[in-house]
């Protein structure tokens, strides 16, 4: 039986060149792009599809339910199987899927393809952890920056993208148009992405059963996912609950949307600062700035009469950077743990993440239907200011 907690690492002869980083950010960005395309547009589709104006923000939160269980169950398998095979059916899934649901209009089905959505987009996961494994250890920080730049980017240029094409050809081209570009990248990734097979030799049991192992093991694992899930609830509940915001209380339009959901991806610009700085050694400092700016953010959306529109705007950068920043130092010291494991230390890190993300979608539409948005902005700025009460008590318990 092979020791699964043994770095154990197959060669691989091939250079990460910048040219393949920013393939890497690309195929990156695309993927986890799945996963927001629904944000701003779900007071288009709910109706569509038969859903109440309650359960519009379980499209979300299901999606991100779907892709934390993909984390989980699937992810750990690229340190067991070809990493590009696996990649590329799970690629495969997710373009089926997005396929079906912008031809269907039948409720129950639409979230149970939002759930295999989320659960067959976790590919980008698998292409993080490989860009780890060919970066050399002094750069590494800096590379998974870069790439984090291109997910990042995704996750913010998902929304404008979906709002724009949604207001002038309709919610279900969002959704086939995403199945299209998956093709794409499945034949990308064919054609480029290098091989690895792991010299783990395990079963799947044995695999998952690691997992526990690690987390009971690694307490930085376990602190890391505790901060950014907090994050990843707040930034959930605020770009699900800003559109209905938006349309309600603002009247704008998709496409006015759109321009306020790109300001956003300035944010993005958080991730290679990070990943120098986590290089430099400041990932606890950086941390607690990160914490300070996300939890100040919120209130900024309550500035002005009504709660302004640029307001909301200055939130949504500085919430945006801030979980980019700790996203990215989260990572580098996670993957810093265990070489041989980067690949289910990463699915222990980002299932914990997206499930405080599920969790924030979920509470969007009640929270506001019930009270308003004084309330989301009070549980926004709530939630990373835990993250940081939790860092200092296991600092001071260090």
């Amino acid at each position: 039986m092979t020791d699964l907690s043994t770095p154990q690492l197959a060669q691989t002869p091939h250079v990460l060149t910048r040219g393949l980083v920013l393939l890497f950010a690309f195929c990156c960005g695309a993927i986890v792009a799945n996963l927001y395309y629904a944000q701003p547009i779900v007071e288009l589709i709910a109706p569509s599809v038969g859903l109440s104006a309650h359960s519009a923000s379980m499209i979300v939160s299901l999606t991100q339910i779907g892709y934390a269980v993909g984390l989980l169950l699937l992810v750990p398998l690229a340190d067991l199987l070809e990493n590009r095979k696996l990649m590329i059916g799970t690629a495969i899934i997710a373009s089926v899927g997005l396929l079906a649901a912008g031809l269907t209009s039948q409720p129950n089905l639409f979230l149970a393809l939002s759930l295999l959505i989320g659960f067959s987009s976790v590919s980008v996961q698998m292409l993080i952890p490989l860009a780890a494994h060919l970066a050399p250890e002094e750069s590494r920080g800096r590379v998974v920056g870069n790439i984090m730049s291109g997910l990042l980017l995704g996750v913010l240029l998902a929304r404008p993208i979906s709002s724009l094409v949604a207001d002038h050809f309709g919610w279900r081209m969002v959704f086939v148009a995403a199945s299209l570009l998956m093709l794409a990248i499945i034949v990308v990734i064919a054609l480029t992405i290098p091989t690895r097979q792991p010299a783990h030799k395990a079963t799947y049991g044995q695999l998952m059963g690691s997992l526990l192992t690690l987390l009971r093991t690694q307490p930085v694992l376990r602190q890391r996912a505790l901060y950014q899930g907090l994050f990843f609830a707040s930034f959930s509940l605020f770009w699900t609950a800003a559109p209905i915001e938006l349309t309600r209380q603002h009247g704008l339009s998709q496409t006015q949307i759109a321009i306020f959901a790109l300001v956003g991806a300035i944010g993005a610009l958080a991730a290679p600062l990070a990943g120098r700085l986590a290089d430099a050694g400041h990932t606890r400092r950086a941390s607690i700035v990160a914490m300070i700016i996300a939890s100040l953010a919120f209130l900024l959306s309550c500035s002005g009469p009504g709660y302004s529109v640029i307001g909301l705007a200055l939130t949504g950068i500085f919430l945006d950077f801030a979980v980019q920043m700790n996203m990215v130092l989260g990572q580098r010291a996670v993957y810093a743990l265990d070489p041989a494991s980067r690949a289910r230390l990463n699915a222990l890190y980002m299932t914990s993440i997206f499930i405080g993300g599920a969790i924030g979608s979920a509470l969007a539409s009640p929270l506001y239907e019930a009270a308003g948005w004084l309330v989301i902005a009070m549980a926004g700025a709530a939630l990373p200011a835990a993250a940081l009460v939790a860092l200092l008590w296991f600092g001071r318990q260090r």
